[in-house]
């Protein structure tokens, strides 16, 4: 059994829409620690890393966030390069994406430490490749990606040691269905992969997953799995930040983590974009709950 460490970080100011600050909040209700020590994990809930609120920074349009977002993402990184580094496994519960460009990179340096890389599955309706010069909405939630390879603002773009925090080739998007036009040229550019509906729809999530972890496991050591509950589709996962049409069913999501699982090779875990605000009396955290259970060793038999 694996030895897990919880850390929220109820922070909102990467997305427009309010609510998803209670995310960890929800999802703690909803039992996760306990759901995962009745799998045998040793579990430990860390607490949260401070975030202030958007009525005391005082700001304006999302993007003047950058630099307190950037200054929340060190200290991210420091705390999950410091689990790691304890052999404990972090799970990190969000909270907007954007503190995933703390999360990769803590992990990343933790492991650069020994001589090793990180391997990224980014499980998400969105490529997440935005910069702030190519951003339209001002949005710091739609930037990670294009942050933990290097491009971007150079403090978020540096918050690994070394940086950047991850290679192209060890980053697949899985589940995409909503990017704009400077996405499409920046996955280009970067050299990303990116999966979306259509390819599961023509393939099945299976096999799309099955070349997504052997591409990213090519050349790395562990894999971090960034789960972003917009992955699923609303019907199933309602209350998230920016829910999308046409993501992956119920079962198609147990499938992804069961299989992820099944590598071995998981060693850090980010749960993001749960919206209470937006949940139909906390389902959506109950099923993040149920997914994580399943990334964790949960089986049927």
């Amino acid at each position: 059994m694996a030895n897990l460490s919880l850390l929220g970080v109820p922070i909102d100011l990467g997305a427009s829409r309010r609510g998803v600050e209670m995310g960890p909040s929800a999802v703690r209700l909803a039992q996760l620690a306990q759901r995962l020590e009745t799998l045998g994990h040793d579990v430990i809930d860390t607490g949260d890393v401070p975030v202030p609120t958007r009525e005391t920074l005082r700001l304006g349009r999302g993007i003047d966030f950058l630099p307190t977002i950037t200054a929340i993402c060190r200290d991210i990184a420091d705390r999950t390069a410091s689990i790691v580094a304890a052999e404990r496994i972090p799970v990190v519960l969000g909270g907007d994406h954007s503190l995933s460009a703390g999360s990769v990179a803590g992990v990343a340096t933790a492991l650069a430490s020994r001589g090793q890389r990180l391997g990224v599955i980014w499980l998400d309706a969105h490529a997440d490749l935005n910069t702030p010069e190519s951003t339209l909405s001002g949005n710091i939630h739609g930037m990670p990606v294009a942050h933990l390879l290097g491009h971007g603002d150079p403090g978020m773009s540096s918050l690994a040691t070394p940086h950047p925090a991850v290679r192209p080739e060890h980053i697949v998007i899985v589940g995409a269905r909503d990017l704009d036009d400077a996405e499409r040229a920046h996955a280009r550019e970067f050299g990303v992969k990116v999966h979306t509906m259509r390819d599961i729809d023509e393939r099945g999530l299976r096999t799309i997953l099955k070349e997504s972890i052997a591409q990213v496991s090519d050349g790395t050591d562990g894999l971090h799995v960034s789960l972003d509950l917009d992955f699923v589709d609303p019907r199933d996962a309602p209350g998230v930040g920016t829910p999308v049409r046409g993501g992956v069913t119920y079962r198609e999501a147990h499938l992804a983590m069961e299989m992820l699982w099944d590598t071995g090779r998981v060693v850090s875990m980010d749960l993001v974009e749960v919206n209470p605000v937006l949940d139909r009396f906390n389902q959506t955290a109950e099923l993040a709950v149920e997914l994580m259970a399943s990334a964790f060793g949960q089986r049927i038999l």
